[in-house]
């Protein structure tokens, strides 16, 4: 096959970047890209360390983050699966990207930056809920942000119900983790998953 070597020759296949993608970026938070982050439950938390790269989902009732201000953002870090991958590379690497997802809408916003992993009891009992409160925050310093084209979540129909797929027709997780080992009691683990997960969703 061939492959592309350099970044001179992915620029003269692609061509010249257009004037909206480059003033779209801006260092700080615009009242506008404010707005649509503050809209966002979900983002995609990207993170580089020395073993790796690793990209982990992060949710909230709410705005997935909350914005302390222009060049700042607090991420909670709820209950997961203790792998705490992206913690432990955040501590070794500060870079990190995040895209948030807004429900409905096509279009994206993406942060560049850097982050720490804060545990102040002031800062992470601020995210009290439900009496429980994360045992750390993420607080990401701003580089850039912007909006992403539209085009990738068009072409996936990605928020029409015609096009979702019907969990019934997907491997569970109890099968999923089976198929990693042999041994592993499928049956028993997608039983008691759906209450294991709602009391210990903070």
């Amino acid at each position: 096959m061939t492959i592309i070597r350099t970044v001179e020759d992915l620029n003269a296949l692609y061509g010249a970047t257009s004037e909206a993608s480059i003033v779209k970026v801006t260092t700080v938070l615009t009242p506008e890209y404010r707005q649509m982050i503050e809209a966002s439950p979900f983002a995609a938390l990207a993170t580089v360390g020395p073993e790796g790269l690793d990209c982990s989902p992060r949710g909230d009732e709410a705005c997935v983050v909350r914005i302390a201000d222009e060049r700042t953002v607090l991420m909670p870090d709820w209950r997961g699966n203790n792998r705490v991958d992206s913690l432990a590379n955040i501590v070794r690497d500060p870079r990190v990207a995040l895209m948030f997802l807004v429900p409905g809408s096509t279009t994206t916003m993406r942060i560049n930056g850097t982050a720490v992993v804060s545990i102040d009891p002031e800062l992470t009992t601020s995210f009290i809920v439900d009496g429980k409160h994360p045992r750390s925050v993420i607080v990401v310093t701003i580089g850039e942000v912007y909006f992403q084209c539209a085009r990738a979540l068009i072409r996936s129909q990605i928020w029409n119900p015609e096009r979702f797929v019907d969990p019934a027709n997907l491997p569970t997780p109890g099968t999923l983790l089976k198929a990693a080992k042999a041994d592993f009691d499928r049956e028993t683990y997608d039983r008691e998953w759906p209450e294991r997960a709602a009391k210990t969703m903070w």
